[in-house]
């Protein structure tokens, strides 16, 4: 009603107030709309996202130091307190591999769209030649877990090594033997923190990121049961290629899951994630529905 009469006194003042509440509107109709798509048990958690380096040297390792910068964007874009509890410098630029802890409302919710592995097509920077690289960095995106909640975890299944913490600066970097590594032997999964001040404390931390990757391991484990059973299964797994990032001969992002992609990749890169990670919520609530209906 304000916006027709607005158009029809042709007043201009009340017509940019009138957009203003419109938009308004509409992004607290998106909000309430994302949050509906999140409702699984752990959507709301925070969350622990850890970036490992693909095969590849210099190259994978430079781009997992992109895809680290890209979620430290993330977080700061949203309202997120990002903490880094592991950093594993690459050797001589990038890095191997990273842990944040990522925490806000929703946090999991949203991060959980980007776990698999990211593939980058570009013009090395560190190639003499100019040539063309692939490189890869998988993403693993894990709840942060309640103390209530049991994931068994069994002490002759651990090696624990210490070794000396390195990276960003810090007090104790490069110190002492405070920063820890725990190995999951039947998983292979590895866990390591070298944040916090104490030997001990590391530890503790380590365990829950343990925890939190364990206990997210045999989530999927139950979801591809569950998919076996209705003949559902998905092209993409955990583990497996999800998003591809090329630089050149042409400039596009794409998800191979949902199809979504966009040419205008510097936003992306500096952490607006936002529409693929609608995009990935709008699949995923597609195959719920399907998997309802087949049921």
């Amino acid at each position: 009603m304000l916006a027709e009469l607005s158009s029809e006194e042709e007043d201009e003042e009340t017509a940019k107030e009138t957009q203003v509440k419109i938009s308004y509107i509409e992004g607290k109709i998106e909000s309430m709309e994302f949050k509906r798509m999140l409702g699984d048990q752990d959507d709301e958690k925070n969350a622990i996202v850890s970036i490992n380096a693909g095969a590849g040297g210099t190259e994978a390792q430079d781009w997992a130091e992109m895809l680290l910068r890209m979620y430290l964007r993330y977080g700061e874009r949203n309202g997120y307190q990002v903490e880094m509890l592991d950093y594993q410098p690459g050797d001589g630029a990038g890095i191997k591999s990273a842990t944040l802890f990522v925490k806000g409302s929703y946090a999991y919710g949203y991060l959980k769209a980007e776990s698999g592995v990211h593939r980058l097509v570009r013009i090395s920077p560190f190639d003499a030649n100019r040539r063309r690289h692939t490189s890869f960095a998988s993403v693993f995106v894990s709840p942060e877990i309640d103390e209530d909640i049991k994931v068994e975890i069994d002490e002759k299944d651990l090696r624990i090594d210490t070794f000396r913490a390195g990276g960003k600066g810090g007090q104790h970097v490069n110190k002492t033997d405070s920063a820890v590594r725990i190995t999951h032997l039947p998983t292979g999964i590895v866990a390591s923190c070298q944040n916090e001040r104490s030997q001990h404390q590391n530890r503790v931390v380590a365990m829950k990121v343990l925890r939190a990757r364990l206990y997210e391991l045999e989530k999927e484990k139950q979801r591809e049961k569950l998919e076996e059973l209705h003949a559902t299964k998905k092209d993409i797994a955990w583990g497996s290629q999800i998003r591809s990032y090329v630089l050149h001969p042409y400039r596009m992002i794409k998800d191979h899951r949902t199809g979504y992609e966009t040419g205008n990749v510097e936003p992306i890169l500096d952490g607006d994630l936002s529409e693929f990670i609608k995009s990935y919520l709008l699949y995923e609530a597609g195959e719920k529905k399907k998997e309802e209906m087949s049921n």
